[in-house]
């Protein structure tokens, strides 16, 4: 059984519930999933003031724990186009595991927000996938076969480099369901793909 590490970063709650359908897919792909986040590096006063979403159930990730998963899909949102300093400070932490390659020949992935259509999605992705690469984590997106990214019905999130999901610039939209069955799609092909390597 592969195992899956979900780690992400979220500020007003968007990219918690986009997580939580990823882990959703990865279970039903059959791996061990865990949800895990990184620290909030904003003071607590400001991010109170901010009406960050402090109270998220997921524990605290490490750097430590990385080379104990098959696979590790990262999300986090949108910062004027990359991936926001919580995030990247984690992954400043992770030269040791570079250095001795602890990541390589894992599988990785990624899933973000943006609170407009235009607002930075695949460079976000980007942002995050070029941190994998680095390891030397095989990645993937969210591939055409899942259907839901096509058409323009609805606003809607998906892109072939990952999840995604939009805002609106108050926070008001949350992931529709467009956007949280490819979350679930991501997360079910990324455990098909660590269980075969893994195999």
């Amino acid at each position: 059984m592969a195992k899956v590490l979900v780690l992400y970063y979220s500020s007003y709650g968007h990219i918690e519930t986009m997580a939580a359908a990823v882990a959703e897919g990865a279970a039903a792909g059959g791996a061990q999933v865990d949800i895990r986040r990184v620290p909030e590096l904003v003071p607590a006063e400001i991010a109170q003031a901010a009406h960050f979403k402090l109270d998220q159930e997921a524990p605290l990730a490490t750097v430590e724990e990385l080379p104990g998963y098959d696979a590790i899909i990262v999300g986090a949102p949108t910062r004027f186009g990359r991936m926001p300093s919580q995030m990247a400070q984690f992954w400043d932490q992770t030269g040791p595991l570079w250095f001795t390659g602890a990541l390589t020949g894992k599988v990785g992935a990624a899933f973000t927000s943006t609170a407009t259509q235009h607002g930075g999605q695949e460079t976000t992705l980007f942002s995050i996938l070029t941190n994998l690469i680095h390891h030397g984590l095989v990645v993937t997106g969210l591939p055409y076969a899942f259907q839901g990214q096509m058409g323009l019905e609805e606003v809607k999130g998906g892109t072939p480099y990952g999840a995604s999901t939009l805002s609106d610039g108050n926070g008001s939209r949350q992931p529709s369901q467009a956007d949280l069955e490819g979350a679930r799609y991501l997360g079910k092909h990324v455990a098909s793909i660590a269980a075969k390597l893994s195999a």
